[in-house]
């Protein structure tokens, strides 16, 4: 299953796995909470996650599916080049992490390996994972709890504390309290503040 929220990646992404002979795309998601929806009926053997999404984006769906589905196997995608973003999908229950940025053939190769219930990290991203490792250099988002984290770059997209109440499925005040939170340990005083942050590391591309 397929779950990005732009059209034109899916269809390049079929495309793609088209010419290989052993993975069919029986399903597709424009969202967190449609791939939540759809998992069932479709039951793939892998879903392939884009993790920047609007609503709930990938992170989240990936906990979802892992809570409703155990076995469930997830390889997350993204553009983005942080250290943040892998290592909290792989938090939250994804057996493989790839860059968007990954040759075409690498990406049919890192399905088959999740297919099997192998873990399968770019190899750069891992890299930088085990430096940071070695180093015990982390970034200051890395202070933040997964909610918090999830939070933070719902704040930093521009999204209210309403409309994260509403697609997190939390109340107000515990918004509320996230984002009190995040703004002691990252030193913010508000939202701009929280997405110039969220550019700089590479978690947000405002351009997109």
């Amino acid at each position: 299953m397929l779950v990005d929220d732009h059209a034109v990646v899916r269809m390049g992404f079929k495309l793609l796995l088209q010419a290989s002979d052993d993975v069919v795309v029986v399903a597709e998601a424009d969202s967190g909470e449609a791939a939540c929806q759809a998992f069932a009926a479709a039951a793939p053997d892998v879903v392939v996650m884009d993790i920047a999404m609007a609503g709930m984006g990938g992170i989240e769906a990936i906990k979802r599916l892992v809570a409703k589905d155990g076995r469930v196997r997830i390889l997350a995608l993204s553009a983005h080049e942080d250290i943040s973003h892998p290592m909290r999908a792989l938090q939250a229950g994804a057996m493989g992490y790839l860059s968007k940025r990954s040759a075409p053939e690498v990406l049919i190769d890192a399905i088959r390996a999740v297919a099997k219930g192998q873990r399968y990290v770019d190899p750069q991203i891992a890299q930088r994972i085990a430096v940071q490792a070695i180093s015990g250099d982390k970034g200051p988002v890395d202070k933040l709890s997964a909610r918090e984290f999830e939070v933070f770059v719902q704040l930093a997209r521009g999204q209210s504390v309403a409309q994260i109440s509403e697609t997190l499925k939390l109340s107000n005040s515990t918004v509320g309290t996230h984002l009190y939170n995040t703004k002691q340990k990252l030193g913010l005083v508000n939202q701009a503040e929280m997405t110039l942050l969220a550019v700089r590391h590479g978690l947000i591309d405002i351009s997109a």
